[in-house]
């Protein structure tokens, strides 16, 4: 065995164990899921892992456990937001042992094989999984960006106005199922006609439902509490966190810049808003002679 130096064979180790923990993640999801292609790449994957667990271990000469907390968080992660986003979260989380990895190419040449497959092989393995659920993400934006900028804009607007929370609700929930059913006729007419591969009736369904998810969660302030300021300070929040969530989500799936996306899709919509709290206390003037209710 060659004598390797107490940090080395500290760094050896966490690769080790790195290596071992990831095996594990893809041969249970592999495992787990029913399409037979995904289920031969994340084979392949966990492969490739155990394979490189024991290269690092001719050089350490010991058994090293898995990370059983990251396997877990991992396998549900991968299970409820769908294996494509679990994985790209994981792999995003390496960066920084790729790197490592780059410094030990000077001592131990084995490693060269490893990066390559860690940058490259896998990458290219993990963007050939076919998740279905991936085929409508645009969906899922469309319905999610044109419910949080137009009910956010509009929840501004009726708030100044109105200066009634439960009639700001109600006419919120009104035009926001309105707007969902639309929406979601559009999107099937628009994939229907454009000829896509994805089903029409899908691609409305996932709209419709992104759509409704982001009604509920801003109208749900104006149900609950009966200052208006307040509903609207609340939903201007939910439609903040919920910008994030999804633009994180969104940016890994599809490896883009996740701060570039959250202010353009943060700005625009409280732009849309700013815009019409002055809508609607203009339309609140000229509805009760010039005089504010």
């Amino acid at each position: 065995m060659r004598k390797i130096d107490k940090r080395t064979l500290r760094d050896i180790l966490s690769f080790q164990r790195n290596e071992a923990t990831e095996h594990l993640i893809y041969k249970k999801l592999s495992g787990l899921i029913r399409h037979k292609g995904n289920c031969a790449i994340l084979s392949r994957i966990s492969a490739d892992e155990g394979r490189h667990y024991k290269i690092w271990k001719k050089f350490t000469g010991r058994e090293v456990r898995p990370d059983m907390i990251k396997y877990w968080f991992y396998v549900i992660i991968s299970v409820l937001f769908g294996v494509t986003f679990g994985i790209k979260l994981m792999e995003g989380g390496e960066a920084k042992a790729q790197l490592s990895y780059g410094r030990m190419t000077k001592k131990f040449p084995e490693a060269v094989r490893i990066l390559s497959d860690e940058s490259g092989h896998e990458k290219y393995l993990i963007g050939m999984i076919n998740e279905e659920k991936l085929k409508y993400i645009g969906s899922v934006v469309l319905g999610l960006n044109d419910a949080i900028v137009e009910l956010t804009g509009t929840l501004a607007g009726l708030t100044f106005a109105l200066k009634n929370a439960k009639i700001i609700g109600m006419a919120g929930l009104i035009t926001g199922i309105a707007a969902a059913l639309s929406m979601a006729a559009s999107e099937y007419l628009s994939t229907k006609t454009e000829g896509e591969e994805k089903s029409p009736l899908k691609a409305s369904f996932y709209t419709l439902m992104a759509y409704s998810f982001a009604v509920f969660f801003l109208i749900l302030p104006y149900m609950l509490v009966p200052q208006y300021l307040m509903c609207l300070a609340l939903t201007l929040v939910a439609a903040t966190v919920m910008i994030f969530i999804f633009t994180f989500y969104y940016s890994v799936v599809k490896e883009i810049s996740f701060r570039s996306r959250f202010l353009e899709m943060f700005t625009i919509s409280m732009g849309v808003a700013i815009l019409s709290f002055f809508i609607g206390e203009l339309a609140n003037r000229l509805l009760n002679g010039g005089r504010p209710l």
